[in-house]
């Protein structure tokens, strides 16, 4: 399995003949080289989105439409992609998934969710959610931008991730120290990556209080189009 961040929330995950992009926010993103685009997004065959806001968002019709691929997202938000153009697979909390062999639950985030739509303003675009990624072995926790929830403690017991993936910017999600005290309460992470961090002034630009938070665990702040083998 391979992990390539895309910056912010946005990654490339690669499993098998599968790759995903989660949340991919290319177009604007003070922080993604818009000359990579291309190599981002070649041969994917799966857009995941956790919520409709642009920062997460942003990609998924234009990359649906070139690649002719489907957008896996909540109910509310595929109604409102497909009638863009993009194809779209809309399920919800609870609800399982395969994508070419990886098992992906959407699970709950605490947070909104609304889209900015054409010239409508802000469009009602279903709830946040998370996701539980299973394939190979691993199961990958994507919190989606969220606070702390007591549902963690659930999510941890029944689905027992490996790998974290964590909305820690704060500001709009948890910060890194509360992430670190997420993780640490109601999980047993083996790798944690950061992420919703360092593209905006106002979100934190250190992993250095989740990393401090968890001794024992691989914490890797990522790069960049740089994979992280697990």
């Amino acid at each position: 399995m391979k992990l390539t961040w895309l910056g912010h929330s946005g990654f490339r995950i690669e499993t098998g003949d599968t790759v995903i992009l989660l949340d991919p926010f290319l177009t604007g993103s003070p922080v993604f080289p818009a000359d990579k685009r291309s190599e981002a997004i070649r041969g994917a065959t799966h857009i995941l989105l956790t919520h409709g806001h642009g920062d997460h968002a942003g990609d998924a019709v234009p990359i649906s439409k070139e690649l002719g691929i489907p957008v896996y997202c909540i109910h509310e938000l595929s109604i409102i992609l497909g009638a863009d153009g993009a194809q779209t697979v809309g399920f919800g909390k609870g609800g399982t998934v395969d994508i070419g062999g990886a098992k992906v639950t959407m699970v709950n985030a605490t947070h909104s969710a609304s889209i900015d739509y054409k010239d409508q303003g802000l469009v009602y675009a279903g709830q946040p959610a998370g996701f539980m990624i299973a394939a190979e072995g691993h199961t990958i926790y994507v919190t989606g931008d969220t606070d702390i929830m007591a549902d963690m403690a659930w999510m941890g017991e029944l689905h027992k991730p490996d790998i974290g993936i964590l909305s820690a910017g704060g500001h709009y999600t948890m910060d890194m120290a509360r992430a670190g005290w997420a993780a640490k309460k109601y999980f047993d992470f083996k790798t944690v990556i950061p992420c919703h961090y360092k593209t905006f002034d106002l979100l934190e630009q250190s992993a250095q209080p989740l990393i401090d938070a968890l001794p024992g665990v691989d914490v890797i702040e990522p790069k960049i189009l740089s994979p992280i083998e697990i």
